[in-house]
């Protein structure tokens, strides 16, 4: 008869634990929002669609006046915080992130989408871009 308790006990104990690691997970807990590191090809090929995208380039304005990807805007990493930035008003705009090398879009593209962009997708760094830019 105790083998039996002990058989029963193991699946009432499965359950129960179960039941207590599910108690502190609600409805409002926030998950991680995320963004999507693409090729610098893929980025080139959503550029040419007309789906309203942003093309965000995160680098300083005289880096960005120096030489930028064709309709890109500038919004400097070191100004992206907690606050939703006034160039980016839609969070469910496709956004097309970049810098120079890649580091300052990856922190950029986090930041974005920590703060609630759900459509953010980061390509690197201009200095390995091979398309247009202009002044």
């Amino acid at each position: 008869m105790k083998s039996f308790k002990k058989i029963m006990s193991l699946p009432v104990l499965l359950l129960m634990a179960l039941g207590f690691a599910a108690c502190g997970k609600n409805e409002s807990t926030k998950v991680a929002n995320t963004y999507e590191q693409i090729t610098q090809e893929r980025a080139a090929e959503m550029m040419k669609v007309d789906d309203g995208h942003l093309i965000v380039d995160v680098r300083r304005y005289d880096e960005y006046e120096a030489g930028h990807i064709p309709g890109a805007i500038c919004v400097p990493n070191e100004s992206i915080a907690t606050e939703q930035p006034a160039e980016l008003p839609d969070k469910d705009q496709i956004l097309l992130v970049y810098c120079r090398s890649g580091r300052r879009s990856k922190e950029a593209a986090k930041k974005l989408a920590d703060m609630g962009y759900t459509k953010v997708y980061e390509f690197g760094g201009v200095i390995t871009w091979s398309g247009e830019l202009v002044k």
